[in-house]
């Protein structure tokens, strides 16, 4: 009998691994596991409505449709692209004047860097229901409040169109590539203070703000492109590296009625960056947050456009940096909300007209994540936090006067809010780490649902063929006390008394954070089938990254690539002592930071780790951005060792392990000489290595079979050399 029982348990483990379906890379990265969402959602401002940009898959249409959030019922099709030609390669994106009636249409997008595109624009009558195509190729249009003219940029300048007459005026007119640019941002402040527009109109429609870019001085970056031609093309574009010159800003206004352009004087600031511009509520007053260029002191300035006088009404100062905000947002009287890290945690505050700090709205050991809104009506704030715990979402709504918090969402994990126009409904995206993504209609007075509007159930029971295992959170302590959140992921037959190998992944950037209770992306997939061959895939974020204060975010100021490689080092060594884990089988990977981090990793902690993957890694900071770099860590001429000291170029004596190097040559953002330079390094150290080099590829190495490509020959690499 014992035999016999022994034999059905051994062909019933046998069924189970034959019905237990692998992953695949080629599935992963074909999209086969991708949740279904809610496309270009946006709400409405005048009607209790919002729209979604929907996709026929069968007839190849988009249509825009309008839908109540009371009854979550579909009202109206705004346009339908089977109805007009001009349409048949989609729309890329929508925006609506102030007063939705018209639309304005994106189509025939070109990107130019991370955010930055041209594309052609068509305007959309509602009423009447016609399209005309208004402009080919331009950047940033945006309808003026009344409706009646749409600013936009192109070739470096800056245009009205008035909408009746259908006649450009030309703003300005010395703009030039890789010299003068108006109205739009430069390479870093596109990537590095993340905004594109840099026009704003002011409420009367009277007035068009813009910050002009003088590049001239900027250093000038090229790069080859290689494509299919017998000669390759050299793109070229400024790029100011740590330590080099910026662009020289300047903040204009230009009255629409006497064609006049009016330089702002800010003749006080020197080597300074101007990282938001925004119209209050008062037609004739601009807002701008102007930093120095440490960016360890903000000043958010009030200027007269009528004077051209500037004064500063709040300033924030920080021994490390002060983060730029986007939640500025104007009550009706000029008060201001704002949110700001200056008691150790990010905050939303609430000052008035001038300046003087009235109440701080949010308190506590926590970060606010998001700021949704202020309804006006019954004076109430509406918020993303962190709450409880860093690594979940909720979303909260609290008075004005910091009273009546209370929870809209219910479920663990991470909870995101749009709301209705009235503050009355919101829909809930929620997410977990076993829960795909849902889209639910729930009631803002406390929080209850109201009904589903969107589930991912078809890709869960999809899921259920693959038995994945769970993804494990827990908080890890390093010898050194460090307590520090983290995940694992284990195979689904894990053996206790089995010894397992181990790869990591990791961001590690300033205010980053990679564990977090939402639904898994593609990497996480990948991991997942990682774990299907054998092997237990862990994530640690170490200090420096987010959402657990600011103390503990900004620690590595002056020394990146320290504490944080000190921490995935200590990481490991508490993994490698678990009882089920091959500490020699410990490997590393990470894209961008993370490549630069996973590259020190196994040079300074060559003991350790047997093996790494950097992809498109910074191996020297010096070779990096002004902005992004000089926060963290002033100029190299003012910290060279911080600059040196963490730069895995030059620890490439040290490297022991197997070592993956890989690199897009059209990397726009951390150039491929980061790799080439590090390539030589470690030939002229007689170190063997193995690395990839992708033609014409960006920072995010992708485009037809690429990521396919790329990821089996990682997948191939673990499993040769971990």
């Amino acid at each position: 009998m014992k035999s016999k029982s022994i034999l059905v348990v051994f062909l019933l483990s046998c069924f189970i691994a034959v019905a237990q379906q692998k992953l695949s890379v080629e599935e992963i990265y074909a999209g086969t596991f991708r949740a279904k969402s809610m496309d270009e959602l946006q709400s409405m401002k005048n009607t209790n409505q919002y729209t979604v940009l929907n996709f026929d898959r069968g007839s190849r249409t988009m249509q825009l449709d309008l839908y109540d959030f009371a009854t979550l019922k579909k009202v109206n099709t705004f346009i339908d692209t089977k109805n007009f030609l001009e349409l048949k390669d989609g729309i890329d994106s929508y925006v609506f004047s102030t007063d939705e009636k018209q639309i304005l249409l994106a189509n025939n997008s070109n990107p130019i860097f991370r955010r930055s595109f041209t594309a052609d624009y068509y305007l959309y009558d509602i009423a009447t229901k016609k399209l005309t195509k208004i402009l080919e190729q331009v950047q940033e249009p945006i309808f003026s409040p009344d409706g009646t003219k749409i600013g936009f940029a192109k070739e470096n300048n800056l245009f009205i169109y008035d909408v009746s007459s259908k006649s450009i005026t030309q703003v300005t007119s010395d703009g030039k590539k890789n010299a003068i640019i108006n109205g739009i941002t430069d390479w870093v402040y596109e990537e590095e203070f993340a905004f594109v527009r840099a026009f704003d109109w002011s409420a009367d429609s009277k007035k068009l703000a813009y910050i002009r870019f003088d590049e001239t001085e900027v250093p000038q970056f090229s790069m080859d492109l290689y494509k299919k031609d017998l000669y390759p093309t050299a793109e070229t574009f400024k790029y100011p590296k740590a330590g080099e010159k910026n662009a020289l800003v300047s903040l204009h206004v230009y009255d629409v009625i006497s064609k006049n352009s009016k330089t702002i004087d800010l003749s006080n600031y020197n080597d300074f960056y101007i990282a938001r511009l925004k119209w209050t509520n008062d037609a004739n007053i601009l807002s701008a947050q102007v930093l120095n260029r440490h960016q360890d002191n903000l000043d958010l300035l009030f200027v007269d456009a009528t004077s051209g006088a500037a004064k500063v009404v709040l300033n924030e100062k920080d021994k490390a940096y002060v983060d730029v905000t986007d939640n500025l947002t104007f009550l009706k009287d000029n008060s201001f909300i704002w949110t700001s890290e200056k008691d150790g945690f990010n905050h939303i505050y609430l000052y008035d007209k001038n300046g003087k700090l009235k109440n701080q709205v949010t308190k506590g050991n926590w970060e606010v994540t998001n700021y949704y809104g202020f309804d006006e009506k019954t004076k109430t704030v509406f918020y993303q936090s962190v709450e409880n715990g860093s690594i979940v979402r909720d979303v909260y709504k609290i008075s004005l006067d910091g009273k009546k918090k209370v929870k809209l969402s219910s479920q663990v994990g991470t909870n995101a809010a749009t709301f209705s126009p009235d503050f009355s409904l919101f829909i809930n995206s929620f997410s977990s780490a076993t829960v795909p993504p849902t889209f639910t209609l729930n009631n803002s007075k406390d929080g209850k649902l109201a009904q589903e509007i969107v589930n991912n159930t078809a890709l869960a029971e999809k899921l259920k063929k693959y038995d994945l295992p769970n993804k494990e959170f827990f908080e890890l302590t390093t010898e050194k006390g460090h307590k520090l959140n983290a995940w694992m992921i284990k195979p689904k037959d894990f053996d206790a008394s089995k010894k397992y190998p181990v790869f990591m992944y990791q961001y590690s950037g300033p205010g980053s954070q990679e564990v977090a209770n939402n639904w898994l992306d593609t990497n996480d997939m990948w991991f997942m089938m990682l774990s299907q061959q054998g092997y237990i895939v862990a994530c640690v974020d170490g200090r420096g990254t987010g959402y657990k204060g600011a103390a503990f975010k900004k620690c590595t100021q002056k020394e990146l690539g320290k504490f944080e490689v000190e921490d995935q080092i200590d990481a490991a060594k508490v993994i490698g002592n678990y009882s089920y884990v091959d500490k020699t089988r410990i490997g590393i990977f990470g894209w961008s930071y993370g490549g630069f981090m996973s590259s020190n990793c196994l040079f300074k902690g060559a003991d350790v780790f047997k093996m790494a993957i950097a992809v498109a890694p910074v191996t020297n900071w010096r070779f990096y951005d002004s902005i992004y770099t000089e926060r963290y860590m002033t100029t190299p001429q003012e910290n060279a060792s911080g600059y040196d000291d963490n730069s895995p170029i030059n620890h490439v004596s040290k490297l022991k392990g197997n070592f993956l190097l890989i690199h897009g040559t059209a990397d726009d953002n951390v150039h491929v000489q980061n790799s080439m330079q590090m390539i030589e390094a470690l030939v002229q150290a007689n170190k063997q290595f193995d690395w990839a080099i992708y033609p014409d590829k960006n920072h995010g190495i992708y485009g037809g079979k690429t990521r396919i490509q790329l990821y089996n020959k990682m997948t191939n690499y673990i499993k040769e050399k971990l």
